[in-house]
């Protein structure tokens, strides 16, 4: 502080102090074989927004359960390798977020410009929220095919006779949100909980939902419903 400020603000006998510097890095592969990369060890960034700890968390939180299928022998093919797809974007899309973060906090006229630009769009509610969304990881959306916009994304927390729907999930199974009473996890049931709610807050039929909670079905077709449970928890259960 002294250094660069030419003053220590009065601060003294400091318990813990760190530092950081603008360090961008990004592993080119989640996975090789049976080694696995997550948090820290596959991506790392300047700590602006505070956004690395929600990223490392949620890397464990996507390879979690798919690890847990793969060491208990229901994993469908591929379900390991789409942790890499599904996270790799992700993580480069926070560097992005990091990196133009640090050009704003650049002294140099043209960088202070574009921040002052940035800030009289962030009074457009539709851009707040974007960016609002980018640095809270709320607006992630994996590609698990075309079809509804709630496809990928994960889903709210919301109320059910039941309780609150994340604490249904605390299992670590995937979980069926049927409003309908009319479909069926049978095959599955070892892996997917099926909650019957006519009255849950939601403006579909049903929901299929991953482990992490991220969405891997909507509708109201059976048919549908056992394609989608085969290509994300396996072969149905002959017991």
């Amino acid at each position: 502080m002294r250094k660069l400020a030419g003053t220590d603000f009065g601060a003294h006998s400091p318990r813990w102090l760190s530092r950081f510097g603008d360090a961008t890095r990004l592993a080119e592969r989640y996975r090789v074989g049976r080694v696995l990369l997550a948090g820290d060890a596959a991506h790392v960034h300047p700590p602006y927004g505070g956004q690395g700890l929600n990223l490392g968390v949620q890397d464990a939180f996507n390879l979690g359960w798919k690890l847990a299928a793969e060491v208990s022998g229901w994993a469908p093919e591929g379900l390991l390798d789409s942790y890499h797809a599904e996270r790799h974007a992700v993580a480069a899309d926070v560097l992005d977020n990091t990196r133009a973060q640090g050009e704003l906090l650049s002294l140099e006229p043209g960088a202070q410009a574009v921040r002052r630009l940035l800030s009289e769009l962030m009074d457009i509610e539709e851009v707040s929220r974007r960016l609002a969304e980018k640095v809270m990881a709320t607006g992630i959306r994996y590609d698990v095919g075309e079809g509804h916009e709630l496809l990928g994304r994960r889903l709210r927390d919301i109320d059910l006779t039941q309780g609150r729907l994340y604490e249904l999930m605390r299992g670590g199974q995937g979980l069926l949100l049927d409003r309908t009473g009319e479909l069926s996890v049978d095959g599955w049931a070892d892996r997917v909980e099926h909650v019957v709610d006519p009255g849950a807050e939601l403006d579909v039929p049903a929901v299929l939902l991953r482990p992490d909670g991220h969405v891997a079905w909507v509708g109201a077709d059976h048919a549908e419903l056992v394609d989608r449970l085969a290509r994300w928890f396996g072969a149905p259960s002959l017991a």
